[in-house]
């Protein structure tokens, strides 16, 4: 349409100035005629295709001659100087046409270039957003799509003695895997680069369902690595050369992502190894230590009664000890492999405080704990979680809070909330341990001065079973001294029957 109406343009111009020219001016100067009708030459030039300014200066030339040379009315020139002046006036309009066509081309092949630097760098800024994910490839086929404006992209890579193809666009294209192979084995046979078209050996086209695709190399260094399949609009070859170069990067980058993300985790493996067995190796030798020389004390016949009782606690409590041990070590497997079932029913929290002191009874005789449970409704939440957690911080407590000392636990129901809170009365944490507790295999400065023994394990534990429970757990420093953690679970308010049946 827009060539049409320049055509329509140059047609009636030259005419429309004549008629005004002829018959209300009656300009009969031959320059001021001529500069005219040069003028709407030069403008058609500017705005439209080179072979419509060459129509408007014939167009333009027949009017001259015709309505403004002598003799007027007729296309036979009588002075000779008029022919020169209507073949100079021709020539000026033929090279002023090809001049503004060659700028204007000119112009265009420049915002075309630009344009497609600015593709290649956007699509370079999605390159650098994308991690190392199982689509990622594909996120990457449909980001050239978008940001080149292409129907069809693929991006084959040879796996196994096929192709993996991940496509965006046109899901009509099927690609044959012998021209693939094909074109993948040309690309590796040589090297060679075209100045005049700016890329590298290895182009082709090939026909697939009927339409025309451009396949390129993809290239890290000099060997191929897979190929480009691009369908649509025009791309120049040297910047598909270019826009392969970039994917092929991007597929090396995110290679070497999940290189690294391997090598992170075999590495992070390797360490939690290590703590494990020597924290392991560390807290295995006093329990048992322990436990030898008591059941040796306990055969000797001139032992009082009272002592042998002794003995016998002291068994129990380093048993107690060492059970929980491989339980924290099994809690701690489930965790890390995300095996934490829950089951959801209706509980009181005195139930939860009461089955959190059986799992530590013999870690706690060394402390007065205080229990207030007010109210003691029935909320609906995973109780084993919940005590196994609230287990682990009395266990905790009791082993940096001073010996005889008063263990606080209260629980009341905060809005859509059950809070749980254990306090002690010991040192309290320090400043820089705030953010770490619950690290895994984390032991503060405050437990090389309580001389508490542990693994580091049993927070990280309790995080753990809170989290799969849907809950959140804090810790803070009391102005009175000592520390005081907080569970907080959601829950669900039990209806009316259910709560007479639950109580």
């Amino acid at each position: 349409m827009r060539e049409l109406r320049a055509a329509v343009f140059s047609l009636i111009a030259p005419v429309g100035v004549t008629l005004v020219y002829t018959r209300w001016l009656h300009v009969s100067n031959a320059t001021i005629i001529a500069l005219t009708f040069l003028f709407i030459v030069l403008i058609t030039a500017a705005t439209s295709r080179l072979r419509v300014a060459v129509v408007t200066s014939l167009a333009s030339m027949l009017c001259f001659n015709f309505f403004f040379l002598p003799p007027v009315g007729t296309w036979t020139v009588a002075d000779p100087q008029n022919w020169v002046a209507l073949f100079v006036f021709l020539a000026v309009s033929l090279v002023a046409s090809r001049l503004s066509h060659v700028a204007r081309a000119r112009t265009a092949e420049a915002v075309g270039r630009r344009d497609e630097l600015a593709r290649l760098f956007d699509l370079s800024r999605d390159v650098l957003v994308m991690t190392a994910s199982p689509d990622a490839v594909s996120h990457l086929a449909r980001a050239i799509a978008r940001r080149f404006d292409l129907e069809y992209v693929a991006i084959t890579l040879p796996e196994g003695g096929g192709w993996s193809v991940s496509a965006a666009g046109d899901g009509a294209v099927h690609l044959d895997e012998q021209q693939l192979t094909e074109a993948f084995e040309a690309a590796a046979t040589s090297l060679e680069f075209d100045a005049y078209a700016r890329t590298y050996a290895g182009h082709r086209s090939i026909q697939a369902n009927g339409r025309a695709v451009r396949l390129v190399p993809l290239r890290v260094g000099t060997t191929p690595i897979g190929l480009l399949a691009a369908a649509g609009r025009p791309v120049e070859p040297g910047t598909l050369d270019t826009l392969a170069g970039v994917v092929a990067i991007a597929i090396e980058r995110m290679r070497f992502l999940e290189e690294r993300k391997s090598a992170e985790l075999t590495r992070q493996s390797e360490e939690l190894k290590t703590a494990l067995l020597a924290t392991l190796g560390h807290d295995l030798r006093t329990p048992l230590t322990a436990i030898r020389v008591a059941a040796g004390n306990l055969k000797a016949a001139w032992l009082p009664t009272e002592d042998r009782a002794e003995q016998s606690d002291l068994i129990l409590g380093e048993v107690e000890r060492l059970t929980r041990l491989f339980n924290n070590v099994l809690e701690m497997a489930r965790i890390d492999a995300g095996a934490v079932a829950t089951e959801e029913r209706w509980s009181h929290p005195s139930e939860i405080v009461a089955a959190a002191r059986d799992q530590v009874e013999q870690t706690l005789k060394a402390h007065r704990v205080s229990v207030t449970t007010e109210p003691d409704a029935p909320v609906r939440l995973d109780a084993r979680l919940a005590s196994s957690a609230l287990a682990h911080l009395l266990e905790n407590a009791a082993q940096y809070a001073p010996r005889g000392t008063s263990i606080d636990v209260s629980s009341e129901l905060a809005g859509t909330e059950l809070l749980i809170r254990v306090r002690d009365h010991g040192a309290g944490l320090a400043a820089g341990d705030l953010s770490h507790v619950f690290d895994r295999f984390f032991r503060g400065r405050s437990a090389a001065h309580a001389r508490a023994s542990g693994t580091g394990m049993g927070l990280w534990i309790a995080k753990g079973l809170v989290r799969a429970a849907h809950g959140r757990i804090w810790v803070e420093n009391c102005a009175d001294g000592g520390a005081q953690f907080t569970i907080a679970f959601p829950l669900v308010a039990a209806p009316a029957g259910e709560e007479s049946a639950a109580s």
